[in-house]
């Protein structure tokens, strides 16, 4: 993805989801996942598709056990 369309997707979700605390980051080195964040707090990875000249972008988002609460 281009810093611009980082930023494009990040407008995106920020709206979206009425919150200025996603950030997506640039990756640090080519090929590496393009990480999006909450304040300090991963939450998963964006990904770009392009199909038949259709541009598309996915976020998997990765929920660990252990940040859930105790099961009741």
């Amino acid at each position: 993805m281009t810093p611009t369309e980082i930023a494009r997707v990040e407008d995106y979700l920020r709206r979206t989801f009425d919150n200025p605390k996603i950030a997506i980051d640039s990756p640090k080195k080519k090929g590496h996942p393009i990480e999006m964040r909450v304040g300090d707090e991963f939450v998963g990875v964006v990904h770009r598709d392009e199909d038949e000249g259709e541009v598309s972008y996915s976020l998997n988002l990765v929920i660990l056990e252990e940040d859930l609460p105790p099961a009741p």
